[in-house]
């Protein structure tokens, strides 16, 4: 049976096949040996550890709210022109959020909640900025990968087709299939760690929602006395949105 030309092939294969002629040594040779398509997929991996690295930065508690702030929020409950020149020395969101709460301290309740959910939702969007360009990496690191997958099974049977066997063609056949697993790895190699990075900023976008939600609740839980209310001039817009979230103590509770 082994003389037959369907079982005798892989055997033949094998042994013609270049000992040592592609050897992995480091990094780049993998991603010489993956092709073209391993350019963009490395694009897209330079591209999200930059957001992420950057998100990571802008998202730790102490530029959220930081501590000296929070400490100042009880002692400044009662005065909201205090608060009001204390946070616009702070560029902090929660300082934003409080300034903004600060401003509504004489409108009725409702209407201050309705501000602070306001301001808090724009603190929001921003600590979200270029998360959806981050959840689309794994996406198109991915499909990258299957491009390059597809690209080096065509190669691999055009090598075929044009000799009529693969005899002879061991080194051809190998570079073709060698690129289109190592196109595949590559991809999901990207993927998998930015998809896992994606979800845990997003955790803490909630958290820092959360964060915000009980710090502007410290200040305002109880309603000012009325002899203090005291207008606050140069008040801030009213901008009302139509998909405007649920309130916890006056700020969105959802990122």
């Amino acid at each position: 049976m082994l003389d037959s030309p369907t079982i005798a092939l892989p055997f033949t294969l094998a042994a013609d096949a270049p000992s040592g002629d592609m050897p992995l040594h480091s990094v780049w040779d993998l991603m010489v040996k993956g092709g073209w398509i391993m350019v963009p997929i490395g694009f897209c991996s330079l591209v999200a550890l930059t957001i992420i690295v950057e998100r990571l930065i802008v998202l730790r508690r102490s530029r959220i709210a930081p501590p000296a702030l929070v400490a100042e929020i009880p002692s400044l409950r009662n005065d909201p022109r205090r608060l009001m020149d204390r946070c616009a020395a702070d560029p902090s969101p929660l300082a934003a959020v409080l300034s903004a709460a600060a401003r509504a301290a004489h409108e009725p309740r409702e209407t201050r909640d309705r501000l602070i959910e306001e301001a808090g939702q724009r603190q929001v969007l921003t600590l979200r900025r270029r998360m959806r360009l981050l959840s689309a990496m794994p996406q198109v690191a991915t499909m990258l990968g299957l491009l390059g997958t597809v690209m080096g099974m065509i190669r691999t049977f055009t090598v075929v087709a044009a000799s009529g066997d693969s005899l002879g063609k061991t080194e051809r056949l190998a570079q073709g299939i060698y690129e289109a697993w190592t196109a595949t790895a590559a991809g999901l190699a990207v993927a998998i760690p930015t998809l896992i990075a994606y979800h845990m900023i997003m955790g803490r976008v909630d958290a820092a929602a959360g964060l915000l939600d009980a710090a502007v609740g410290q200040w305002s839980q109880q309603p000012l006395p009325a002899a203090e209310r005291q207008p606050v001039a140069d008040a801030p817009t009213r901008i009302v949105t139509p998909d405007a979230e649920p309130v916890m103590n006056g700020v969105a509770a959802t990122a």
